[in-house]
């Protein structure tokens, strides 16, 4: 019932996030201006931004394989819930950027916001912060322990702001990323229980 309630309070979240994004545009790129540098070309938020699909696949995979070895059914569950956390996540991320289809930021004001590699598309919601936070969550739902859930976290923090400063996405774009994905890890951790329990 408490997994059913946050899941709840994150939709009414996201609901109001989504109906505010055209009335607060401007402020959107302001505080994406106020981020984005006039060349970001900086190879630490680059590698921020671009391994975070490497380290969620690489975690989930790498949890299951571990699991089936040693023959461990709680981290064969791990495993699968990692991998659901960011199948869920990336199907409600796609499914809303072809539903808002929302320009990319770059490419809406070229004269403005910088990039040091120009990737054009969809814009809302960031794929990379929904993925980065659905794992984060994931994780900290599994280990419950402080050295699991703030190192966690300040990743999936440092890949959302990455995506601003290399000019890639707007901080709405983040911010609606960051509650799919939380939203996405506490789904994922109500499934698998079920899932699991009814293979006990």
């Amino acid at each position: 019932m408490k997994i059913k309630n946050h899941i709840i309070v994150l939709l009414i979240a996201f609901l109001g996030l989504t109906t505010g994004i055209v009335s607060a545009q401007n402020i959107d790129l302001d505080i994406l201006k106020s981020i984005n540098p006039d060349n970001p070309s900086s190879n630490y938020w680059e590698n921020t931004s671009n391994s975070i699909y490497w380290i969620s696949g690489g975690v989930s995979l790498g949890t299951l394989a571990t699991g089936y070895i040693r023959k461990d059914k709680e981290m064969q569950q791990h495993g699968y819930e990692l991998l659901i956390s960011i199948g869920v996540s990336s199907l409600f991320s796609e499914t809303l950027k072809s539903a808002f289809s929302r320009t990319r930021p770059a490419d809406k004001y070229p004269n403005e916001v910088f990039v040091s590699n120009p990737v054009h598309g969809r814009s809302f919601p960031s794929g990379h912060t929904t993925v980065a936070f659905a794992t984060a969550t994931t994780l900290s739902l599994q280990y419950k322990k402080w050295y699991v859930v703030v190192p966690a976290y300040l990743g999936a923090a440092s890949v959302g702001y990455s995506r601003m400063y290399l000019g890639k996405h707007y901080p709405s774009d983040v911010l609606a990323g960051a509650v799919i994905g939380i939203g996405s890890g506490y789904l994922s951790h109500w499934l698998t229980k079920k899932i699991f329990k009814k293979k006990k």
